[in-house]
């Protein structure tokens, strides 16, 4: 049975200055052509029927009202309605990684980016996915160590989609007065380095002059994994870094974690940290990701098209 597919182009930003998300839009309708399905790069604001939708990023509730995002949130709306489904691109749980590489891997799932929401096709993941990342990135499973002495606890973007309502310094001192109570470490806080107000958050942490607490100023996660005894999270890619890396992880919302299954979910659990079997965990990880060229060729699509009908 031969599948449609329609890629939206201006579902991008119109500011976008990344010359891969456009190859995004196109590489994968290549893909779809290169498959022997009928593809569609869709150039205006308008949702078509189609089987298979593409956006390039999500689209949250609380969203602003910008044609881009609302395009995006017309189209998933649209598919829903008529019982298709939607493929979304989002970021690269590796990308501590994969900084500096012109064909990135990038994450694609169906209708959803949380475990709980999204279809990520990776129930029965190929191990020579994992193999390939491995080797592409030179990283591995590191064995878990508990050598570090310091508590990491890493933060999200304030006011990023993925807290849900939570603010950003309400939670980090509720989170570390929560830490008080069990253990005396030093707590070392990493503020987002992709978030426009991390300076006005270390000066606002240093204003609370909570005891034995310090602002990390690496700018390489892997410096601050060095010390660390274990790593306190919400839900997001930090955590995935942790685990890989063999340092263990508290991740406090579990349900939409990528990490959930290798973590611990209680943060009374810090000093009793216990070692995970990982090996089908990172395999999962790795189905979830493909590259640019695997776009074009095909192959992604080949893969994805699996799951294509509900």
């Amino acid at each position: 049975m031969t599948l449609s597919v329609a890629s939206y182009l201006m579902g991008i930003p119109s500011k976008n200055v990344n010359p891969d998300k456009p190859k995004i839009i196109v590489n994968f309708i290549e893909g779809v052509w290169a498959s022997g399905d009928k593809g569609e790069i869709v150039c205006d604001y308008n949702p078509v029927d189609t089987d298979v939708a593409v956006i390039q990023g999500f689209v949250h509730p609380n969203s602003k009202n910008s044609p881009h995002l609302q395009l995006r949130k017309n189209v998933i709306e649209h598919q829903h309605k008529r019982n298709k489904r939607t493929i979304i691109v989002d970021s690269n749980l590796f990308l501590y990684a994969d900084k500096g590489n012109s064909n990135k891997f990038l994450r694609y799932s169906y209708d959803g980016i949380f475990p709980n929401t999204g279809e990520y096709c990776n129930n029965r993941p190929d191990p020579a996915r994992w193999n390939l990342i491995s080797k592409r990135l030179g990283i591995k499973l590191k064995p878990w160590t508990q050598s570090g002495r310091n508590i990491l606890i890493c933060c999200q973007r304030d006011g990023g989609w993925s807290m849900g309502s939570k603010a950003l310094m309400p939670w980090l001192v509720a989170t570390v007065q929560e830490i008080r109570k069990v253990s005396d470490r030093t707590i070392v806080v990493r503020f987002h380095p992709g978030d426009k107000n991390q300076l006005n958050h270390k000066r606002m942490l240093a204003r609370y002059k909570l005891p034995n607490v310090i602002t990390s100023h690496n700018e390489n996660i892997l410096q601050d994994f060095s010390h660390a005894h274990c790593v306190v999270n919400y839900n997001s890619s930090p955590a995935i870094a942790a685990a890989i890396e063999g340092v263990p992880t508290i991740v406090l919302d579990p349900v939409r974690s990528q990490a959930a299954e290798v973590s611990h979910h209680k943060l009374t659990d810090i000093e009793h940290v216990q070692e995970f079997d990982r090996e089908l965990w990172i395999q999962k990880m790795a189905q979830m990701h493909w590259t640019l060229d695997e776009l074009k060729d095909g192959s992604a699509w080949q893969h994805l098209r699996k799951w294509a009908i509900k």
